[in-house]
């Protein structure tokens, strides 16, 4: 029987308990094979996502895909289905490549996220004018590390003390390849929907980017290039990512190991 991660934190009632609650309203069912999934923002939750409601029967394909964006608690377990669910898993990414995808993503475009952000903590700040390393050193209090789920600590969201399997989005094909063995789930790409990533550009890594603003490194992709992960750290920030995100990076160790971190402790 499956074990909740958050339920022994607190005395009030379970489905009052905003840590379970947000772990719970982050997982969902594959209902004919019984399993639960928990997905994490920025870690392949698209195509997991639209693998899930393709599996569910709900979308025929990629060409339906942005269903997913209006019915993340679809498939949300009750506490029945969790506690017994006969398999389960969840997809970790390196927090040094998350952060710096968050940004590249998120605040190089001006998505909905980088405005939330600016209004929550500087409606003075000029968006384009705002460099990686400004982004990340800000998140010097929780509720700025906590604000929005495309950053906030993945620990955050696991509904189980222990799951069935830890992939990492660094091997994702040895995750499409057990999915496939254990549940007979076939994975749908959703990269060509979302275009979230950096695999259409080509990436520089021979400079640094940390304090390069947001403006620049849009004119830089809408040239079809863009700062590799790690040129956009400097040594000052990687000793902050492993401050800030160290149960992350602590949590990624032990499932699935450090090799695939950007850079090992």
């Amino acid at each position: 029987m499956n074990q909740f991660n958050f339920s022994s934190q607190t005395n009030i009632n379970l489905n009052k308990n905003p840590s379970h609650c947000f772990a719970m309203n982050h997982s969902m069912m594959i209902y004919k094979v019984d399993t639960l999934y928990t997905f994490i923002p920025k870690n392949a939750c698209s195509t997991m996502r639209l693998t899930v409601a393709h599996e569910n029967g709900c979308i025929s394909g990629i060409e339906n895909g942005h269903w997913i964006h209006g019915n993340n608690q679809t498939f949300v377990p009750s506490i029945s289905e969790a506690i017994k669910a006969k398999y389960s898993f969840v997809v970790l990414r390196c927090p040094f490549r998350r952060l710096a995808s968050v940004y590249l993503d998120k605040f190089v475009s001006k998505e909905p996220e980088a405005w939330q952000y600016r209004n929550a903590t500087n409606r003075n700040l000029s968006l384009d004018n705002l460099s990686f390393k400004q982004f990340v050193l800000s998140l010097d209090k929780p509720f700025k590390i906590n604000m929005d789920i495309h950053w906030r600590p993945q620990s955050s969201f696991l509904l189980f003390k222990n799951y069935n399997n830890y992939f990492s989005l660094e091997d994702f094909a040895d995750c499409t390849r057990t999915l496939k063995e254990k549940i007979n789930l076939d994975v749908l790409d959703a990269r060509p929907l979302t275009n979230h990533g950096t695999s259409g550009y080509d990436l520089i890594s021979d400079d640094n980017f940390s304090n390069m603003p947001a403006f620049d490194i849009a004119v830089m992709k809408r040239e079809g290039k863009c700062p590799s992960h790690a040129a956009l750290y400097d040594s000052s920030l990687i000793k902050w990512v492993r401050e800030i995100y160290s149960s992350d990076i602590a949590l990624y160790s032990n499932k699935v190991g450090s090799k695939n971190l950007l850079f090992e402790s």
